[in-house]
């Protein structure tokens, strides 16, 4: 993913913060923000030092980054996302990380199709 798909300024993270709707698992929490002048999607990651070490919080946030990127064919593009991890996703392997993901957006309607089979999920 590139960076420029990154959000990245605090200021940038209130915004979504305060006007964004908010959907939640017990991996995590995903806050969406429509912005219609926007041609490709935005991620904003947040993972707290309560779920662990450097070395750890930097995994978890590189399988979502990667989720994502295997995903952006589905998802909506004028929307800024911020996905909070909670404590659950430190002990997740890859595709258990990407399926709860998927789950979050289809709770928050942002995907504009859903994967259909297992198959076509891995080929993403």
């Amino acid at each position: 993913m590139k960076k420029k798909f990154r959000i990245k300024k605090n200021k940038d993270f209130q915004i979504v913060f305060k006007q964004g709707k908010s959907f939640a698992n017990r991996q995590f929490i995903i806050y969406v923000l429509k912005k219609n002048e926007q041609s490709k999607f935005r991620i904003g990651l947040s993972v707290s030092k309560k779920i662990g070490n450097s070395v750890m919080r930097n995994r978890i946030k590189r399988r979502i980054r990667q989720s994502f990127f295997e995903l952006k064919d589905f998802i909506k593009e004028e929307n800024d996302y911020v996905i909070i991890a909670r404590k659950p996703a430190a002990e997740m392997e890859f595709h258990e990380i990407k399926s709860s993901l998927i789950h979050l957006l289809k709770l928050s309607k942002v995907l504009n199709r859903i994967p259909e089979n297992k198959r076509e999920n891995e080929n993403i």
